[in-house]
């Protein structure tokens, strides 16, 4: 079953990208730690001032840092750096099978941190 397609599905599109989120977060499983070579989105709140940052990237995971991770962001399509204290709460794995329906969701939330 493709979880991100189940929730396209059942849009009314009024929905907001917290509305979205909160959607996946219900649906998805959590883990602690991401792994490289795996799918991924979660909430994020990054430290550095002034900086324009998506909530809720979907990334791919390229590598795993003391510091953080590195993951392509298809939101961005960039390559992005997380630090472990800017991600609040855990991660929602996504299966391969998912990705386009993931990336279909209009849930990227791009903020300026003040």
């Amino acid at each position: 079953m493709d979880r991100g397609l189940s929730i396209k599905q059942a849009l009314l599109g009024s929905e907001s990208p917290d509305d979205i989120m909160m959607e996946i977060m219900n649906n998805f499983q959590e883990e602690l730690v991401p792994e490289v070579g795996k799918y991924y989105t979660f909430v994020y709140s990054p430290t550095t001032p002034n900086i324009q940052y998506d909530q809720y990237p979907l990334i791919a995971c390229l590598e795993v840092k003391s510091w953080g991770f590195i993951g392509l962001n298809y939101h961005w399509g960039k390559v992005r750096h997380y630090g472990w204290g800017e991600v609040i709460g855990k991660f929602y794995p996504v299966e391969t099978t998912e990705i386009k329906s993931m990336r279909s969701l209009p849930y990227a939330n791009y903020l300026i941190n003040n």
